[in-house]
């Protein structure tokens, strides 16, 4: 018999789940936008009534100059990770891209799976194909969990890099990585995933605390100059363990509490990039330092 805990964090991830598939329920003026060339996916994506959704139409404008691309997590994929904050971002007139990463052969729905290195290197594509058809000079980036993690790889072993991304915002990231009980727990809220993947997931091995990628990743330091880091954790998480890991301390990173913020937050590992609007405003603030408000339990009104 399951726990009282686990019973409430299975029934807060479910919960977490269905909200975020109801924010898919756009206003009948959305349109579907293609993904950028060479990237396929996941299912159909939407545009938002401002800005824009993997629109290559989409041209920031002066107050919000650069595009925001989103990285998703372990199991997730482009459209599934954001279809809550997406759409968030791009009526608030931030251009928003996308990508798949970490694609294994067979798999169509679970991504982020391939080695980091790979996946790193797909995000550099990616960022170099959004600023050409935006002619944008610098990209943000947002990451929910690997996501978060992984475009530090890129910063840090891609020449130019840090010269092509403003800021980097971690939900939830992997950033020292997990226990092993944290990370399985990734299956456990994604039915199906573990018969399919187990035994086929060099990103999940590659994000266990201590691992060899993980030691490489994080020996000289966790930061370039130039770029802005921001944290944002929640005291729920269950799957990046223990939360605090998360966190970078070095010179100049902002490491938030989403329970700071809202003490009444029960958002989990998933919730926390789904549905979680408290987190959101947090991220457009990263974002955004010069306009940037408090973030309250109000904020969910914003």
């Amino acid at each position: 018999m399951l726990s009282w805990n686990r019973r409430t964090r299975v029934r807060t991830a479910a919960t977490a789940l269905a909200l975020g598939l109801a924010v898919t329920v756009l206003p009948a003026t959305a349109r579907a936008a293609p993904a950028p060339t060479g990237v396929e996916p996941a299912a159909p994506v939407a545009r938002a009534a401002a800005g824009g959704w993997n629109d290559d139409a989409c041209a920031p404008s002066a107050e919000r100059p650069r595009p925001v691309v989103l990285v998703h997590g372990t199991l997730g994929n482009s459209v599934s990770n954001w279809i809550g904050l997406a759409p968030y971002l791009a009526d608030r007139g931030w251009c928003v891209f996308s990508l798949d990463y970490g694609r294994l052969p067979g798999i169509a729905v679970f991504h982020g799976l391939g080695p980091i290195e790979d996946s790193s290197a797909e995000l550099a594509a990616y960022v170099d194909r959004v600023l050409a058809v935006t002619g944008a000079g610098e990209v943000d980036i947002v990451g929910h969990s690997q996501g978060g993690m992984m475009p530090r790889h890129y910063l840090k072993h891609h020449d130019g890099a840090a010269d092509k991304v403003n800021a980097l915002v971690g939900l939830s990231p992997s950033t020292n990585g997990s226990t092993v009980h944290g990370l399985t727990k990734l299956f456990d809220l994604f039915p199906g995933a573990r018969d399919v993947l187990e035994g086929l997931t060099p990103a999940l091995e590659q994000q266990i605390a201590g691992s060899p990628f993980l030691t490489e990743l994080n020996a000289d330091g966790y930061t370039v100059p130039g770029v802005d880091y921001t944290v944002i954790a929640t005291r729920w998480d269950e799957v990046v363990t223990p939360y605090r890991s998360q966190y970078i301390h070095e010179e100049g990173v902002t490491n938030v509490l989403l329970q700071d913020l809202c003490p009444a937050s029960l958002s989990e590992h998933l919730a926390i990039a789904l549905v979680d609007r408290v987190a959101w405003h947090e991220v457009t603030n990263a974002l955004d330092p010069a306009g940037a408000r408090p973030s309250t339990c109000w904020s969910v009104l914003d």
